[in-house]
């Protein structure tokens, strides 16, 4: 063979190896989101998705389905543990078995800061072992995360809720330890799926709705409610993005990788766009500029710890569950409030990120 004929047929060898090595190593990954394409969450998970894809070179693409065209929030953990999605956003209060690990983002704590919330979650999540482990149990593993920011009350007609007292007889749309908490201080909970509460306020299903800033305009609850009181509560924080493990196997060193970053650069974005979204929704509702003009008040510093301390039984029942998993529940509940405290501390003598 000629040296020429060598080098035009090792050039052909060469330049389909490359190709099928090209095609082999872009993968698209199937998602199931349980929420609309709208609003500020919908835009921090079509940034986790590009950015995952840009950092993998391209690498990895997605297929998404909003709304729960292919599972919804009920549906989304069996789902993805078993091939359905390879991906998908999971709230903890729907399954509290199979994702006990992640329901402890949604017990009350001191803070309702988004940024701390979800930077906290982020950090015990992808660090703590017998949380991943216990995840890895049923085929999942956590990529991101997000946060409700914190529970206030969204009321119509001439309910408002500016203390304890005031939440005894309300018909209150709430949900996870939340609804415990105020069932046990009065309230005659109702159970409403998020896209029903502008129905259930508008009908008066529901006096009030135990809700988020954030969600105020993806809802478009500033059309039916008469009264907004800030409680600062907590925050639902087992809200999360997980893949499916056997799908996280398969794929190769530089795929993760990005995954890996996309989700971290994913909580800075996030609860950028949910703090300047909480501000403006507050602004907008007292001066009019969304809807009509709705009154807004806060709740004092004194009523608010009620809440809190009204929800430390849970807090405990929490811990007792773990134990009997089999894990430390105090050491992993301490542990988590002391990076509660660390993040809340940076934020305080540093600001957020995007202001540094």
């Amino acid at each position: 063979m000629t040296r020429i004929k060598f080098l035009r047929n090792f050039s052909c060898y060469l330049a389909v190896g490359i190709l099928s090595t090209s095609v082999f190593a872009e993968t698209t990954l199937r998602f199931a989101e349980g929420g609309p394409n709208r609003g500020a969450r919908a835009q921090a998970v079509e940034r986790f998705m590009s950015n995952a894809s840009e950092l993998s070179g391209g690498e990895l693409k997605f297929d998404i389905h909003w709304g729960g065209a292919l599972l919804d929030y009920k549906t989304v953990p069996t789902g993805v543990s078993v091939g359905t999605a390879d991906l998908g956003s999971v709230l903890a209060v729907y399954s509290p078995t199979k994702l006990k690990a992640l329901a402890i983002g949604d017990i009350p704590h001191q803070s309702a800061d988004p940024w701390v919330g979800m930077r906290s979650m982020y950090e015990l999540m992808t660090t703590n072992k017998d949380l991943q482990r216990m995840l890895g149990e049923e085929n999942l593993m956590y990529l991101t995360g997000f946060s409700s920011s914190g529970v206030q009350f969204e009321c119509a007609g001439d309910n408002r809720i500016d203390s304890v007292e005031d939440i005894k007889g309300k018909k209150i749309r709430a949900v996870a330890i939340y609804s415990k908490v105020l069932d046990d201080m009065g309230a005659d909970i109702v159970g409403v799926t998020a896209g029903e509460i502008y129905q259930a306020l508008d009908t008066g299903l529901v006096d009030c709705s135990a809700s988020y800033l954030y969600t105020v305009r993806a809802l478009k609850t500033f059309e039916v409610i008469d009264h907004l009181s800030l409680a600062d509560w907590g925050q639902i924080a087992g809200f999360a993005v997980m893949i499916n493990q056997d799908t996280w196997n398969d794929l190769n060193d530089n795929q993760r990788a990005a995954l890996e970053q996309a989700g971290s650069d994913s909580i800075d974005y996030f609860a950028r766009l949910q703090v300047a979204e909480m501000d403006q929704v507050v602004e907008g509702l007292t001066s009019g500029e969304i809807g009509s003009k709705v009154p807004v008040s806060r709740w004092s510093a004194t009523e608010r710890q009620k809440l809190i301390d009204g929800s430390a039984k849970y807090t405990q029942d929490w811990v007792d569950s773990m134990n009997r998993a089999g894990v430390d529940g105090q050491g992993i509940w301490d542990e988590y409030m002391t990076i509660v405290a660390r993040y809340n501390a940076e934020k305080e003598s540093l600001g957020y990120p995007w202001e540094r």
